[in-house]
């Protein structure tokens, strides 16, 4: 097994390192900030994420070797401010974030750099440090040149989280990108990285957490490649939303069903059915910001018709936002002045309580700004949302947020939402008008209850 640091400790990072330990691996992971590495230590997430909580405690159990913990016993895993720490290691993941500039569309490279110059002084000739982070094409052949005087070698593997998904697309992802600097199976970096990652490559065994998966593909590639694989499939997946959002404009306009368009378009294999879901659209921390720095990035290098199109994919986005707007203001009679509107859902997804670039909250401002009275509920991210916009109004309570609301309307599809009893909810409610951002409720079961149902999309 190997000893590994993970440097940073957010999203990204708690995962890792948690998955890391679960299979063997003896783990530290650093952070600045104490009060995340607090609850970290005391297996409570800093976020929301399904199974990370066991995987914390099974990474943090009393193991036989690993590392000394404050009270002496020996722990796969450990949190700590203290980036020293980290020369006991020799393998060294960087998982900092990479967010938008405030002066530009461009990923702002920061704590990337701080990070690799932080951890500097603490390798040793041999140690392999591992960009995780999804950097700007380029930036992994600058950082090769920083850490190589130090006798450590570099290299850039991507990762593919889902959030609300995050702890099994690490123990079971569906590939693993290797970028090295020679591009080449027989680059020293593959050996160590396939030792990291032996649970994967070898397949159908458990590791310390009793996880039991199949062979992983993985794939050897130059830094520049690599670095490519997260922002070009990010902006495929985005551009596959928004192709299908653009056909619920013209469904709206011709008459059409979106829905069942996507189901028929679908079935074509060689387009599929998964992320033609028509509605509000994407966001959150890393589709927006991923596609709009692939923009930036490519202007630079003087290639920017090449991806022009994803500013249409951007702008189609955003435009869906203020289309739930109008049309959750054309359900109610045409004017949401002192209206009691219910918001279901303001987290960006759901199984997350991320409100990054979220289409829920902006949706909600713009109602409240409308002159709408708006309550928000969602089952795990009114605290990040209240921070972010602390005027609006939020009820956890679902019975107390849907009381009274002369509109309904559902922004995050939770699984209690949509499944949510049209009869029950109809008992509470002022008008039983629901305006359904994600297409995902029981359109006839609603009906027959008495509601009016609108969708992105589709006819009434």
């Amino acid at each position: 097994m190997t000893h590994i640091s993970v440097i940073g400790c957010g999203y990204l990072g708690a995962v890792h390192a948690a998955a890391m330990a679960s299979v063997g691996h003896t783990v530290i992971g650093v952070d600045t900030d104490t009060q995340k590495l607090q609850k970290l230590e005391n297996y409570q997430p800093p976020f929301f994420e399904p199974g990370l909580a066991e995987l914390l405690e099974a990474g943090q159990a009393e193991q036989s070797a690993g590392n000394e913990g404050a009270d002496g016993t020996s722990q796969r895993l450990l949190f700590t401010s203290d980036i020293s720490r980290a020369a006991e290691a020799s393998v060294h993941f960087i998982c900092v974030g990479t967010p938008q500039s405030q002066e530009s569309n461009a990923a702002d490279m920061t704590y990337v750099n701080s990070a690799i110059n932080d951890l500097m002084p603490h390798l040793k000739p041999g140690d392999l440090v591992v960009g995780k982070s999804t950097v700007p094409v380029g930036s992994a052949a600058e950082l090769a040149k920083k850490v190589a005087p130090t006798g450590a070698k570099l290299a850039w593997n991507p990762e593919f989280l889902r959030e609300g998904h995050a702890v099994e697309d690490t123990l079971r992802p569906d590939r693993i990108i290797y970028g090295v600097e020679s591009g080449s199976e027989d680059d020293p970096a593959v050996a160590i990285l396939d030792q990291v990652y032996a649970h994967n490559l070898r397949g159908g065994e458990a590791g310390a957490a009793g996880e039991v998966g199949a062979v992983t593909p993985r794939i050897v590639m130059d830094y520049q490649t690599a670095e490519l694989v997260k922002t070009a499939a990010n902006s495929f997946l985005a551009t596959k939303i928004s192709f299908i959002n653009a056909m619920a404009e013209l469904c709206e306009t011709a008459g059409g069903d979106v829905a069942v368009l996507a189901d028929a378009i679908g079935m074509d294999k060689r387009i599929g059915r998964r992320f033609l879901n028509a509605g509000l659209g994407f966001g959150g921390g890393c589709l927006p910001k991923d596609i709009r720095a692939f923009i930036a990035r490519a202007d630079e290098l003087g290639v920017e018709q090449a991806v022009s199109f994803l500013r249409e994919v951007d702008s189609i986005n955003l435009r869906r936002r203020a289309r739930m707007v109008d049309l959750t203001r054309e359900a109610l009679g045409g004017d949401l002045s002192g209206k009691r509107i219910t918001v279901l859902g303001i987290a960006f997804k759901p199984n997350t309580d991320d409100v990054r670039d979220s289409p829920a909250l902006d949706v909600a401002e713009r109602l409240e700004q409308a002159g709408a009275q708006v309550v928000i509920t969602d089952p795990e991210a009114i605290e990040n949302a209240r921070r972010r916009d602390p005027e609006l109004t939020y009820a956890p309570d679902l019975t107390e947020a849907l009381t009274g609301a002369d509109g309904v309307v559902l922004l995050t599809e939770w699984p209690q939402y949509k499944n949510l009893d049209p009869v029950a909810a109809g008992e509470l409610v002022a008008q039983k008008i629901i305006v359904d951002g994600r297409n995902v409720v029981d359109r006839r079961a609603y009906r027959e209850a008495g509601w009016t149902v609108r969708g992105l999309g589709r006819q009434e």
